[in-house]
């Protein structure tokens, strides 16, 4: 039995062709919702060529009768996630998200920080109100990040049991999705995975980087607390060989010549390669022993 996911996309298929009654005029397809029935797909989403019979992949959500509805277009951000959406109106119930649909996202006042304006943008979470089950947005994202330490010994206990587990424990270096949430004076939060809470150090970033940026980063340091730190460069050792290999196609492309070194300031470098000093003393040392290149304090040059 189908069953519909709101929110998210769904694969249905076409029933029938959709006609008013009376006039007989078509304004779409009813879409096979399993036990929710005959979903709309308004013609103005309907793909050209699709008959009765096929298989359309299709985002659904309710309109504002909260009569489930198919569309075509493709939402910023699905049921579940976070996502960084702009407000596009307020009323008295709260504020109105556009996230790539026809139909605002609403996100009421009691799941708001502090009051949304008019074409700022914030970083929300997309769920189910519980109450009437349609999609809202809430500003309160802290409530919906799940802890890493208690995920860890949840898998682990159900491992004890014999029990199959998700949970798939992460490791210094291993590569994660992230999405930017607030700057504070350590550096910025951001959510790793579409799950946890972690933070990327100040002297850490070495890019231009914003509340919203979606990034690859990379596990730096996992804490006894289970909190997780993060990096936007590799660690360890493959940092060190990633940033060699830069480092090499530089000089490569700069007739065999850098101008910067062992005594070069830490900003230059940052400006110029958007790592540490320690990175790149690491990478020239390892450059060094591969007898690649000859290093100075003001200059590293290509071995002839």
């Amino acid at each position: 039995m189908i069953k519909i996911k709101l929110g998210d996309y769904n694969d249905l298929t076409v029933q029938e062709v959709a006609y008013r009654e009376g006039k007989g005029e078509r304004f779409g397809l009813y879409l096979d919702g399993g036990r929710d029935g005959e979903i709309l797909m308004p013609d103005k989403y309907v793909p050209e060529g699709t008959q009765v019979g096929d298989t359309v992949r299709v985002f659904v959500y309710l309109d504002q009768e909260e009569r489930p509805i198919a569309t075509t277009e493709k939402p910023l951000a699905l049921v579940d996630e976070f996502a960084y959406l702009q407000c596009a109106w307020v009323n008295q119930y709260g504020a109105f998200l556009n996230w790539g649909v026809t139909k605002d996202l609403f996100c009421p006042f009691r799941e708001q920080k502090k009051r949304m304006e008019v074409g700022l943008k914030y970083i929300v979470y997309i769920h189910p109100d519980e109450e009437s089950y349609r999609l809202v947005a809430s500003a309160k994202v802290e409530h919906y990040l799940h802890d890493y330490a208690e995920d860890y010994d949840a898998a682990h206990r159900e491992q004890q049991e014999g029990e199959d587990t998700d949970f798939h424990p992460y490791q210094v270096g291993d590569e994660v999705d992230l999405l930017v949430w607030q700057k504070t004076d350590l550096g910025f939060k951001v959510i790793i995975d579409n799950r946890y809470p972690g933070i990327i150090y100040e002297d850490q970033i070495f890019q231009y980087v914003h509340s919203g940026d979606r990034l690859k980063g990379f596990i730096s340091n996992i804490r006894d607390d289970g909190k997780l730190d993060c990096s936007l460069q590799p660690t360890g050792i493959r940092q060190t060989k990633d940033f060699a290999d830069t480092l090499l196609d530089y000089l490569r492309e700069h007739d065999g010549r850098c101008p910067l070194g062992d005594k070069s300031d830490s900003e230059d470098i940052k400006r110029i390669f958007h790592v540490s000093k320690k990175v790149f003393k690491r990478a020239v040392g390892d450059l060094y022993k591969r007898r690649l290149v000859i290093p100075g304090p003001t200059s590293v040059v290509l071995s002839k």
